[in-house]
């Protein structure tokens, strides 16, 4: 004796929608890998990038020379601050800081009004080199940047802004820092916001292509902002509310139930 399972058109019902959403939340492989097309050759040119100083920004800067003493002036004094409550008694040394303005000068001492916004870290050391040796020999300049921040926003796995150390970093490694995008980050559609001469200039990156590399935006200045869009299905998704959840619950629940009445 044969036995035949008669087709439950609920049951059906149910595994179409749930096909579908499955599929519409799907991302297809294309769209997730990285630098998918070949480079024009097996090298990529180094981009001997380095940023310069704005507006806002906040400047360590130490000078010495053979004699200590004569160096003096022109090091602010170390200020000190408490690190923690348990530490209040003893304190930290922290280093001043000089504030560009918007002019892009600083005020630095017994020098006076210097104007180092537009000017990379190494053009910045040598004009203050330059302005020193009519009072030091062979004056020693280190500056610093002190507020190298940047932001990542979207759809990434660590959304936030992150302090930078090496005052350089690319576009792939800020990424990184944020925790890489997530399957539902469009790769071909990252933005970077940079503030410009007051104004906040707009450009766009394509990771599936491998020509990202040598973009001129690729490396990163003070205070940019990545943005990485959701593609179809994190849209898709977002529009799925409590109610869509509960009436597929009830839609799979009536077929179990039914399956078993006619089983």
């Amino acid at each position: 004796m044969k036995f035949y399972c008669q087709p439950n058109p609920i049951q059906n019902i149910t595994l179409i929608i749930l096909i579908l959403i499955l599929s519409s939340c799907s991302a297809s492989r294309e769209h997730l890998v990285y630098f998918q097309d070949e480079p024009a050759s097996d090298t990529t040119e180094l981009n001997n990038f380095e940023i310069k100083f704005k507006t806002d920004d906040l400047l360590t800067i130490d000078v010495s020379a053979l004699d200590p003493e004569a160096a003096r002036p022109f090091n602010l004094p170390a200020v000190s601050y408490n690190a923690s409550s348990i530490l209040a008694a003893q304190g930290t040394l922290k280093m001043q800081t000089y504030l560009i303005d918007n002019q892009g000068n600083i005020e630095f001492p017994v020098l006076g009004t210097l104007k180092l916004g537009g000017l990379t870290r190494s053009e910045a050391n040598n004009f203050l080199k330059i302005k020193l040796e009519e009072y030091l020999k062979d004056p020693i300049v280190n500056i610093r940047l002190a507020n190298f921040t940047i932001t990542v926003l979207g759809e990434v796995n660590r959304p936030g802004t992150y302090n930078v150390q090496d005052e350089k970093i690319s576009l792939n490694e800020a990424l990184g820092l944020a925790g890489d995008l997530t399957i539902y980050g469009k790769r071909e559609n990252v933005f970077l916001i940079r503030e410009i001469d007051g104004q906040n200039r707009y450009y766009k990156f394509d990771l599936t292509s491998i020509n990202v590399l040598n973009s001129p935006y690729f490396y990163l200045t003070q205070n940019d902002v990545i943005y990485v869009e959701p593609n179809k299905s994190r849209i898709r998704s977002s529009n799925y509310n409590q109610n869509n959840v509960v009436l597929i619950s009830a839609i799979a629940t009536l077929a179990t139930i039914t399956a078993l009445i006619f089983k």
